[in-house]
């Protein structure tokens, strides 16, 4: 298929899709769309909930097997937007709305690279599309609930706005809520154990412990405290204080190692909220990397989390647009990232081995 035309295809389905709101467990239309258009195209559609996916057109059993994942969902629109963010706005290069940048462009643009060589029948490895669901929120519902139905995968790219640059490591996350308990007391006399003092030392205990071991790629385990409740009224010492850290691992420590080296060091209760999402990546050596940098593509460790952290086996993230605009009022992409990053996809896999 000529690429131009799907390069155009593309944009116009970037387009139509932002105009069709799709939060994180409502994506539903969206996805309703997107099954209707690949099967007005000729595909042969495989659904579950609201993950979409579709295999080259001459599989061959035995062959390894290549996956391009992105997912349909996005946060919700915060304040400050003075363009519609379900209404995709052309100006020149820039085409803004909701989930353009992440993850439309990357969605669009994977599959763009998956049309051009799913009529192939030299390809060297077996190739499967899925747009999947609840990223944004790390849902039992995305990806991670399809992986049985796709079969064996030997490697995988996840889209997300990376500028195209290859991340070959992305940091782990774990959520934790803490809770330091004291003993209510009247506060104009010498009464209760103060629960926000027993916090503050627990706080600081954490601010200032340094995992010993830090990645090359990804730096060192980072422990960030982004929330903090306690008390309900001025004069009444509170018995209990409540604070959640964002924790971010890097390949050295599983989350349960980490998590448990936590309880040690502070008399906090500490809940996780989950265990799932532990660091990922793949070896520098693998020949999907070295053929990106034999491209010009530079390769990093990621901080921030993606379906890569569920998928279980070696992967890269990349994609066109840029981190830095996810989740940020007037969301945007650049028409010609779009372009390029199809354009890349295809170099990239044009002759690969693995």
């Amino acid at each position: 298929m000529l690429k131009d035309k799907i390069i155009s295809e593309s944009v116009a389905l970037l387009k139509a899709m932002i105009g069709i709101p799709s939060l994180s467990r409502e994506e539903k239309d969206v996805t309703d769309f997107l099954e209707a258009k690949l099967t007005s195209w000729g595909l042969k559609v495989n659904r579950s909930r609201n993950n979409v996916w579709i295999r080259n057109l001459h599989w061959s059993e035995g062959m390894p097997v290549l996956l391009f994942n992105s997912h349909v969902d996005t946060v919700r629109a915060g304040k400050g937007w003075t363009y519609d963010p379900f209404a995709a706005t052309v100006e020149e290069d820039r085409l803004t709305g909701l989930g353009s940048n992440d993850a439309g462009a990357s969605v669009v643009a994977l599959l763009g690279a998956f049309r051009y060589f799913h009529e192939s029948e030299n390809l060297a490895y077996n190739l499967i599309f899925c747009a999947s669901a609840e990223e944004e929120i790390s849902g039992e519902f995305g990806v991670a609930s399809v992986l049985d139905q796709l079969g064996r995968i030997d490697l995988a790219i996840v889209g997300e706005p990376t500028q195209m640059h290859i991340a070959i490591a992305e940091k782990g996350l774990i959520v934790l809520d803490c809770e330091a308990k004291g003993r209510a007391g009247h506060a104009a006399r010498n009464e209760g154990e103060n629960a926000i003092y027993k916090a503050i030392k627990d706080i600081q205990i954490l601010e200032q412990y340094k995992f010993p071991l830090e990645s090359p790629l990804l730096g060192p385990v980072k422990m960030t405290v982004t929330q903090i409740q306690a008390g309900n009224q001025h004069n009444v010492v509170p018995d209990s204080c409540k604070y959640v850290v964002d924790v971010r691992t890097n390949e050295f420590y599983s989350n349960d190692e980490v998590y448990h080296k936590i309880t040690q060091l502070i008399g906090s209760e500490v809940t996780p909220r989950s265990f799932r999402l532990n660091s990922s990546g793949i070896s520098p050596d693998h020949p999907l990397v070295k053929r990106g940098i034999s491209m010009g593509l530079n390769t990093y460790g990621s901080p921030t989390t993606s379906d890569q952290a569920v998928i279980p086996y070696p992967s890269i993230k990349m994609g066109p647009g840029d981190s830095a605009r996810s989740h940020t009022a007037n969301e945007y992409i650049l028409i010609s990232e779009i372009e390029s990053g199809i354009e890349t996809y295809i170099r990239l896999l044009d002759g690969l081995n693995f």
